[in-house]
């Protein structure tokens, strides 16, 4: 259980920040980026939930912010054990399943695409959108710092996942509304 009693430490101050096994790393770091982006892509989500307001799609995003923490808990835990513990946090092939399956679920019920679709619709489908614009880039960040350091492989395929998942949510909420927003090349010329 997290308890914090103030929120400014000032440790932070001189441009670095603590890892999980206490380490520090400049602010600039790729590691810090993806976990940065994580958090941008999980507030992202919580538009897209305030958005949508209560039902089911706004429940499964709610369980997604949760995993979303627990992933920027992984990237923050240097290693090459990804096992998960009681004491540390990492995200399990479990966890990507689950959101192939509800992919896979919401799909059923959609028309195949003809098209390109355009990121918008309804406010709800618009914010799944941005939010799914989100998680690609902090996928591309989880990539690049893996590239210097290890990162759980099971991080970066939960991220390329969730992308997919935004995307379906947001054809499936368009859908009950007017539909999806078809790109028509070359239409403004």
């Amino acid at each position: 259980m997290v308890k914090l009693n103030r929120i400014y430490t000032r440790t932070g101050d001189d441009g670095t920040t603590g890892l999980v096994d206490g380490s520090r790393v400049a602010k600039t770091d790729l590691r810090l980026a993806a976990i940065g982006d994580v958090d941008e892509a999980n507030s992202a989500i919580g538009v897209a939930i305030a958005a949508l307001g209560a039902g089911p799609v706004a429940a499964a995003l709610t369980r997604i912010q949760n995993d979303l923490f627990d992933l920027g808990a992984d990237l923050a835990t240097p290693g090459e054990d990804f096992a998960p513990s009681e004491m540390v946090l990492r995200i399990i092939p479990h966890q990507v399943a689950r959101i192939e399956a509800e992919i896979d679920a919401m799909n059923i019920d959609l028309p195949p695409l003809t098209s390109f679709i355009l990121p918008g619709g309804t406010s709800g489908a618009a914010s799944l959108h941005l939010a799914r614009a989100i998680v690609r880039r902090a996928e591309r960040a989880a990539v690049a710092a893996a590239a210097s350091v290890p990162i759980n492989p099971q991080a970066v395929s939960y991220l390329n996942r969730l992308s997919d998942f935004l995307f379906v949510c947001a054809r499936l909420v368009n859908i009950t509304a007017q539909g999806d927003i078809l790109w028509v090349p070359g239409a403004s010329r």
